[in-house]
């Protein structure tokens, strides 16, 4: 019998460049940046980052989301319609019930550069370039590095419209589905490179106690039910096993105690185009999760990718608790459709500090090692 290898990934964005945050932070305080030393500055965290992860032996690999700022609020700068006020305080409901850890969250410098601008007119492509140049510059760092397996992320049309308040169209189909006809250029292009494209969709799961904490649960099941049609809408033209979705509850250390059960959404998660669906599965609060889906099944044609380390913590992984908590996977799925993932992003917004820079590669290198010992087993 041939012997199981399984892949590991990670979800996006991973710590930048000193230089790179002083050049992100001074541009987001509205401060003249040298374009020059911007894109140098680019260039040189991706060719740092993705050595990094060929290093620690990571699977499937990415740019580490160092051309953005923010995961989802990067749009700003490629799409028009965004020129309303911006909102830069987000409401959690799990933070109500614990103000002390509101505050943690909010004095998190990342995200107090992070801005939002409402959408006050029609979305078009202004930047097509962008992701095109994003691709270049990946493809380039890898095959410098012998690599050919890379993912780019990408903002969710229904995340966006989570971030970025509509105030110009008529309904919240409209707008999610605006959003998805000039997101497809991004996706496209990314495809188009030969790259794997990842929906990041924070608002299949954080939304129920985010943005939409006021809902009861059948509207909101309603709600992301047409972000998914939109999603869908937007990819129609790329094959589902060149397309991964990663679910999130929310990258901030919050007491999540209002997370939405993944039973709750995950017959509709199922309808989304994306083959792979990267799923949280090693912080304290969804760690039980592989359970439920042993109960409930997995459809034949999705493959999972648990987190199985996280990223708020500078605590390493032991490769063998990664081998562990991959053979429970393996009790969910077929090995053969199970890949090793993180929760979620290591710096999901320029600045984020929540972690040691370093400890993170080592976590990801505990994350290969892992992956080595489990395929061994299966």
């Amino acid at each position: 019998m041939a012997a199981i290898n399984i892949p590991c990934t990670h979800t996006g964005s991973l710590p930048r460049t000193d230089q790179l945050i002083q050049l992100m932070f001074a541009a987001a305080d509205g401060i003249p940046v040298d374009p020059n030393a911007m894109d140098s500055a680019i260039h040189d965290a991706i060719t740092s980052v993705v050595q990094r992860q060929v290093d620690a032996g990571v699977s499937i690999i990415n740019d580490g989301e160092m051309s953005k700022p923010s995961y989802a609020t990067y749009v700003q700068d490629r799409l028009a319609g965004f020129n309303g006020e911006a909102v830069q305080n987000y409401f959690f409901e799990d933070l109500q019930d614990f103000p002390r850890s509101a505050e943690a969250v909010a004095g998190n410098p990342g995200r107090r550069k992070r801005k939002a601008p409402s959408c006050t007119g029609e979305i078009t492509v202004v930047n097509g370039q962008a992701a095109i140049d994003d691709m270049v510059a990946l493809r380039k760092a890898a095959s410098d590095c012998g690599h050919d397996e890379i993912f780019t992320s990408a903002a969710s049309p229904g995340v966006i419209s989570l971030f970025f308040f509509n105030e110009y169209y008529d309904s919240h189909e409209a707008y999610v589905f605006a959003i998805a006809e000039a997101m497809r250029h991004e996706y496209e292009a990314i495809a188009n490179a030969g790259a794997t494209v990842q929906l990041d969709c924070p608002d299949l799961a954080m939304g129920r106690h985010s943005a939409y904490a006021e809902m009861d649960l059948d509207t909101f099941r309603k709600t992301i039910a047409i972000n998914i049609e939109a999603l869908n809408h937007a990819v129609r033209n790329i094959p589902e096993d060149q397309l991964r979705m990663h679910l999130c509850w929310g990258n901030y250390p919050g007491p999540h105690n209002h997370d939405v059960p993944i039973s709750d959404i995950i017959d509709l998660v199922w309808t989304a185009k994306p083959q792979t669906v990267l799923i949280e599965g090693a912080n304290s609060r969804h760690a039980h999760e592989w359970a439920v889906l042993e109960e409930l099944g997995v459809p034949s044609n999705k493959k999972l990718c648990p987190g199985v380390i996280e990223p708020q913590s500078n605590y390493i992984e032991h490769p063998e608790l990664i081998a562990q908590r991959l053979e429970r996977w393996a009790r969910v799925v077929d090995p053969d459709r199970l890949m090793a993932g993180v929760d979620c992003g290591f710096s999901v917004h320029v600045g984020s500090h929540s972690i040691d820079p370093d400890v993170a590669f080592a976590k990801l290198a505990s994350l290969a090692e892992g992956c080595e010992l489990v395929s061994k087993r299966l």
